[in-house]
């Protein structure tokens, strides 16, 4: 029936049941995995002793996986458990039968703590504005670890570089540790230029790395092999994941992702196809001791732009209409300022020269003293307080017009130089002629400096003030006040 002789047939069968293959496992070989594998006839040890070895091996080969554990160290502890078992070149065919027999890919082996595949999927989600009815499309994102193959998912809006690594930060924190290396697609928000060699990273996505000790190692151009297992989980999360949400409407982003974390873990938690044991404890067993410990603080994203120092010392922040100080000598300078959420970093030819903690209150300075030169550090001590007290302790008219002169004024910033060479005159000329040009301003309703020097100059303070009265003539028609009585 066949066209092959019966010989043959039987040495197959005699193989098969040496190999205890079942059927489904053969149907998924290659023609090159079988034509290895009954090319000649293997020795057919007691069924005791390779059942004992096929246990071992299902019940230790995940430590493969973890970094300096080699096949031979797993025989050395395969003969101290089994003293009679299997010697060592034995023990390595075995091994190749058996890897063939449980996984006829032989996919890449991974060492726990290695490595994290991240990718988009192809296929996008939606959530439903609920006042206008819109359906907006956003991104999924999907993250594995190489070894335990524990895998997060997560909606973002776009794939823009702040979304992309706000995604690989969750996925760290998802797992509770950092990997040795990212492996991502080449998206532009991970790499700016690729190259066969070095290609060029995103800044920003380089800091992130760097922030949770991560080597950035992105896949090759058309080489889909290089991340094939972030390309399973992901066809993984259609089936698992977009099937089970398929008919529901999420009306925001937060919802959606409710509902994606609810069927990832189910994913997770459910065992490997012929295997008792499931991603989550296989991460938990081998690679979650092999990640490296997340820092204090969370990584923040920086902006940058190029601006120049002014002659007050400060540099300005656009986006937030603030002001920031610098050293004073470096007035007239280009320099680069760094801006994430919280925190203003200033550089000049890559050093740090100063850092402010971000104010987004427009119109508004943040300073330090030691960054001004010495006649603007005690003008940085100015305030209303200042100035009243200075007044009081002259004379109380003169502390009135003094809040006078400040209240006139949309904001008191604006009445310190004012006040200042108001104030100098008690110096200049005696406090008494202060008092009484204050005296006389305020008779006029004038408050400012330009008064008081005008008063000054012409003397006008000396001048006793004094009622003006207006004398009435006589004249027949005019009644008087006894008219009246």
């Amino acid at each position: 029936m066949t066209g092959i002789s019966r010989n043959t047939i039987k040495r197959y069968l005699r193989q098969l049941n040496a190999y205890q293959f079942n059927q489904e496992a053969i149907l998924s070989m290659s023609d090159q995995a079988l034509d290895e594998l009954f090319r000649a006839d293997p020795p057919v040890p007691p069924m005791d002793r390779m059942e004992a070895l096929f246990k071992f091996f299902d019940n230790e080969t995940k430590r493969l996986r973890k970094r300096g554990v080699t096949l031979l160290q797993l025989w050395h502890d395969y003969r101290l458990i089994h003293p009679d078992g299997f010697q060592q070149t034995s023990y390595y065919h075995y091994y190749s039968i058996w890897k063939k027999r449980t996984d006829p890919s032989m996919h890449m082996e991974h060492k726990a703590g290695d490595k994290m595949f991240v990718d988009f999927a192809g296929e996008k989600l939606k959530i439903v504005d609920t006042q206008t009815g819109e359906i907006k499309l956003v991104e999924v994102f999907v993250a594995i670890l190489g070894a335990s193959q524990l895998t997060y998912v997560e909606a973002v809006y776009s794939q823009k570089v702040e979304e992309f690594i706000g995604a690989c930060e969750n996925a760290i924190l998802f797992f509770g540790g950092s990997p040795a290396a990212v492996v991502p697609d080449n998206l532009k928000s991970a790499v700016t230029k690729t190259h066969k060699y070095e290609p060029w990273l995103n800044e920003n996505f380089a800091i992130f790395a760097e922030h949770y000790g991560m080597a950035v190692l992105p896949a090759r151009v058309r080489r889909p092999k290089d991340k094939s297992l972030v390309e399973g989980a992901v066809k993984i999360t259609y089936q698992r994941i977009y099937a089970k949400i398929h008919d529901q409407t999420f009306t925001s982003l937060e919802e959606l992702n409710a509902a994606i974390l609810h069927h990832l873990e189910v994913h997770n938690y459910k065992s490997f196809q012929g295997r008792n044991y499931s991603r989550r404890q296989q991460f938990e067993e081998m690679e979650k001791s092999t990640l490296q410990p997340l820092p204090f603080l969370r990584f923040e994203m920086y902006k940058s732009v190029f601006v120049t120092a002014m002659k007050n010392s400060h540099v300005s922040l656009t986006v937030d209409k603030h002001y920031y100080s610098v050293p004073y000598h470096y007035i007239g300078k280009k320099v680069k300022l760094m801006f994430s959420r919280s925190l203003v970093r200033i550089f000049y030819r890559y050093e740090l020269i100063a850092e402010h903690p971000r104010m987004k209150s427009p119109h508004n300075y943040s300073t330090i003293k030691e960054h001004l030169p010495g006649e603007q550090r005690h003008m940085l001590e100015w305030n209303p307080d200042k100035f009243l007290n200075e007044a009081k302790d002259i004379h109380p008219d003169v502390e009135f017009y003094i809040r006078q002169v400040l209240l006139n004024k949309q904001h008191p910033e604006q009445a310190y130089r004012s006040c200042q060479g108001i104030l100098s005159f008690a110096k200049r000329i005696g406090k008494d002629r202060l008092i009484l040009a204050c005296k006389r301003a305020h008779e006029v309703g004038w408050y400012n400096y330009r008064t008081i020097e005008n008063i000054l100059k012409k003397g006008l303070d000396r001048e006793l003030l004094e009622e003006t009265k207006l004398h009435m003539p006589a004249h027949e028609n005019i009644r008087g006040k006894d008219y009246y009585s």
